[in-house]
């Protein structure tokens, strides 16, 4: 059944693909061959070279401010062709600034407001793909989702917003239309746990909260960029094909307690 994760001739874009799990997401696609474009938001892909948790290799980048919908709609107007889509854009204010209003507003503008945008803005491709099943959507949302998280009002917000608009989108995208003009796109989510990247370093980098982190994760280890690729490989193939809506928690077992 390894066919079925073959993506050769398929065109990934990968929104926040620039490091992180977006960028473990898009080289996990590139290694099974599809074409992929990655949006971030430095200048160019020179500006990402020697940071970990980076590498560009292979892709295709094209700088986007996601929260500006005139630029998403011209950057995904330049898309002739596309198949998965994985919204993994994110961001975090710490130091309880997400308690104003302007920092409230600066998350959920990057976590909920800019995924609205990319699919809308891709959406006509995606209803035209001819990939088994049609077009898919991958959401990156967090478990954050799921509980409380002291001090980020505006993160937790825009997180379970997220799951909300997969479900809702899943629903609303899951058919064909009557004439077959429109085909259908598949929508699901992945809610990742403790994961290290930038986003998370105000725990991996004190040794203290890290392992305190740890004993709270039955699996006892962070979770890497590649555990959640594996998840998004799935859910954009054949072995997902009847799958949508849904949000699938990729946290070692975090939040089952």
């Amino acid at each position: 059944m390894s066919w079925v994760l073959d993506y050769s001739g398929r065109s990934v874009l990968v929104v926040g693909g620039s490091s992180g799990i977006g960028n473990g997401t898009a080289q996990a696609f590139r290694a099974q061959g599809a074409a992929v474009r990655v949006w971030g938001t430095r200048a160019s892909a020179a500006d990402y070279a020697g940071e970990a948790g980076s590498d560009l290799t292979g892709l295709a980048y094209t700088a986007v401010d996601v929260t500006d919908a005139a630029q998403v709609q011209a950057a995904g107007a330049a898309i002739e062709a596309l198949d998965v889509l994985v919204l993994a854009q994110g961001t975090v204010l710490y130091q309880r600034r997400e308690f104003s209003v302007e920092g409230f507003n600066q998350v959920v503008d990057v976590n909920l407001n800019s995924l609205m945008a990319c699919v809308l803005a891709l959406q006509p491709q995606l209803q035209a793909s001819r990939a088994p099943g049609g077009g898919s959507v991958i959401v990156y949302s967090s478990t954050a989702a799921f509980h409380s998280t002291k001090g980020n009002p505006a993160y937790n917000a825009s997180k379970a917003g997220a799951v909300g608009l997969v479900r809702t989108l899943g629903e609303a995208w899951a058919r064909a239309s009557k004439d077959g003009s429109r085909g259908p796109i598949r929508v699901n989510g992945i809610a990742p746990g403790l994961v290290d990247t930038k986003l998370t370093k105000v725990t991996t980098e004190h040794p203290q909260r890290l392992a305190g982190a740890l004993q709270s994760i039955p699996m006892g280890r962070l979770g890497t960029p590649q555990d959640m690729a594996g998840v998004a490989l799935f859910l954009a193939s054949p072995l997902a094909g009847y799958i949508t809506g849904q949000t699938i928690v990729v946290d070692g077992g975090l939040i089952l307690a």
